[in-house]
């Protein structure tokens, strides 16, 4: 069965609205700006599947992998190129020379077409460093990914981490915070020793960042430590450190287009894609607490037959979301999770149905295991609540990723000392 292209991108264009091709985007945030780029993947070369947040790779010790898919019939010829960034992703003033080994631009060389799917795609591939571009600083960098011919139009651009490792983080998390005991909360307290790091002043030139579970709405900036002991930085007992603890993340897997997977509904044919119905969620704010092991937001490819292949094999269906909930007046619903690469876009917008007096999404997606969670937004603000839908229970297993940035005297730049990560148990 032979799908154009051009009845792609008329479904696309049916399923949602896109912010289309454009030229260097006003925000430093993962994103993906052409409507036939699907599936980005932003990791750390040996690292976990379905990792989430932002990669940490040691600088001359470590690297990255970005794939992702462009619904085509024909390879295209692409190039990328990486700007320097502060520890809050604005780009600073570096030229590429100060940060680069090589020309500050490469091409994306690995690349496959799909095979036996209805959907047709290319899947590319780049790995950094590698003989064209090689980071010779720590820090963030932002990758942008564009048309040959035409350098304005960006196709996609992801936020990737370089650390010295010269400092090094450790941090406890307790359920028993400043705020509420047992409930809804959790508090971090993050010690670092930064006896490699050449700190001069560590009252302010530190700058300590921390998400919980990849989430971009609500990333956590401490410019001063409460204490400091010798070589030994500590941040305890402020608001900052202190997060909702959410619910775990809810999943499905679609896997087989033969048979429904996990909380898979249905699955039906209906040119020009499979579709794939979830079983209705139902808020969760007023359960009881259930262990679960999810990807925290993250998700891999996978195609039932093809394990080992499945990055060209997996096919593209719609996957139809269904969330049971009143409208809630002055807040908008929005998924969150990798496969929107984080954001409160037109994409992740989850809208109130009348006819059916329920929230529901389609979207386009490969085949795969997702985990995902919705987040309530009320208007006029950018931080998403996850109280409404999925309730705060004290013993979710949230991740929590830190970076800890250097700005040493007569540097331009913010260099990344140390980076870490810690699971409740």
């Amino acid at each position: 069965m032979v799908i154009h292209l051009r009845h792609i991108i008329a479904a696309l264009m049916a399923l949602t609205t896109f912010t289309g091709a454009a030229a260097v985007p006003a925000h430093t945030h993962t994103a993906v700006f052409n409507e036939a780029v699907r599936t980005l993947s932003v990791g750390t070369i040996g690292g976990p599947r379905g990792q989430t947040g932002i990669p940490v790779a040691v600088l001359d010790n470590g690297g990255f992998i970005i794939s992702f898919d462009h619904l085509s019939e024909d390879r295209e010829y692409l190039r990328y190129s990486l700007t320097h960034c502060n520890a809050d992703w604005t780009p600073d003033q570096l030229s590429y020379v100060e940060y680069l080994d090589g020309f500050n631009e490469g091409t994306i060389d690995d690349y496959d077409f799909s095979r036996a799917t209805t959907v047709h795609y290319v899947h590319y591939k780049l790995t950094l460093p590698n003989e064209q571009v090689r980071p010779t600083i720590s820090g963030n960098y932002l990758l942008k990914v564009y048309s040959e011919s035409d350098p304005e139009d960006i196709w996609l651009q992801c936020r990737l981490a370089v650390s010295e490792g010269s400092a090094v983080l450790g941090a406890e998390i307790t359920s028993r915070t400043d705020v509420d005991y047992n409930r809804a909360h959790q508090q971090l307290s993050v010690n670092a020793n930064v006896h490699g790091a050449t700190v001069t002043d560590p009252y302010n030139d530190l700058t300590l960042v921390i998400d919980q579970n990849g989430r971009t709405d609500d990333v956590r900036t401490l410019r001063h430590p409460l204490r400091v002991s010798g070589d030994n930085i500590y941040y305890e007992h402020t608001p900052e450190l202190i997060f909702k603890a959410g619910n775990e993340y809810r999943r499905f897997e679609t896997i087989s287009t033969q048979f429904t997977g996990m909380n898979v509904d249905e699955v039906a044919y209906a040119a020009p894609y499979y579709r794939m119905v979830l079983m209705t969620d139902k808020p969760r704010s007023a359960d009881n607490y259930h262990y679960d092991e999810t990807l925290g937001g993250g998700y891999i490819v996978r195609e039932y037959n093809s394990d080992d292949d499945s990055d060209v094999a997996a096919d593209y269906t719609v996957v139809y979301f269904s969330l049971d909930m009143p409208q809630m007046p002055g807040m908008d619903i929005y998924i969150d999770g990798d496969m929107v690469q984080r954001r409160f876009s037109d994409e992740a917008l989850v809208k109130f149905d009348p006819t059916t007096n329920r929230y529901a999404k389609a979207m386009l997606l490969k085949q795969g295991a997702y985990s995902y969670q919705y987040l309530a937004v009320p208007a006029g603000t950018r931080i998403g609540r996850t109280d409404i839908v999925e309730g705060d229970k004290y013993e979710t297993r949230n991740t929590y990723r830190m970076r800890l940035y250097n700005r040493r005297p007569g540097a331009r730049y913010d260099a990344l000392v140390g980076a870490a990560q810690i699971t409740l148990r």
